[in-house]
């Protein structure tokens, strides 16, 4: 059976778990990382040596980097349901899951770790506004884009949805003034219609 390594609070475990169940594969998740620690130990370091999460093992085989695992589940997938055939239509749906990874994620850190995971007293308003401002900015290169399909490619829902729609969760709930934007709300509302969708869209910031 597939096991995932990791709290469902990590955005990189979200976007595993959100993949395997749209896929409706079987699997055990078990807590580790955070809170629940476990991430040091010989046997996690065996497996990941970064002692990050998630970490996926299946029948001897194991694999660690969230878009990595998620590419690999995808890709095995006979009916190609996140994974386009096409290479070019592939390549569309992995250059956003880049995006979410390299640009969109790392963006809202600083905001994120300050209004959610720091005390009020402790926390840095000039990082925070940092951080907001260049989300905000890339949260509207990601609307326009939204406005010129119903999902992020033109070729339906694929795992950059899920993918990118982690972070967009992250940045939709973050206590902070945010503009409206139509077209990505509409979006997450779609997200959030999916049943596979709901470990995720159910989550509050952690």
């Amino acid at each position: 059976m597939l096991r995932i390594w990791g709290r469902i609070t990590s955005i990189n475990v979200q976007k595993v778990v959100w993949c395997a169940d749209e896929l409706g594969l079987e699997y055990e998740r078990i807590d580790v990382g955070g809170a629940f620690g476990g991430t040091k130990t010989p046997e996690y370091l065996a497996m990941n040596p970064n002692s990050y999460v998630p970490t996926i093992e299946e029948d001897g085989f194991t694999l660690y980097e969230s878009n990595a695992i998620v590419r690999y589940l995808a890709a095995r997938d006979g009916e190609a349901r996140l994974w386009p055939r096409d290479l070019r239509a592939r390549a569309d749906a992995d250059r956003w899951m880049e995006w979410q990874s390299n640009t969109f994620t790392p963006a809202m850190r600083d905001a994120f770790w300050q209004l959610v995971r720091t005390p009020e007293a402790e926390r840095d308003a000039a990082a925070i506004e940092k951080s907001r401002a260049a989300s905000e900015r890339l949260a509207v290169i990601l609307d326009a884009q939204l406005a010129r399909n119903e999902y992020l490619t033109a070729n339906g829902f694929t795992a950059a949805d899920l993918v990118v729609g982690c972070s967009a969760h992250r940045w939709l709930n973050l206590p902070l003034q945010r503009p409206k934007l139509a077209n990505l709300e509409r979006w997450y509302g779609l997200l959030k219609s999916r049943p596979a969708s709901r470990q995720v869209t159910s989550q509050k910031l952690s």
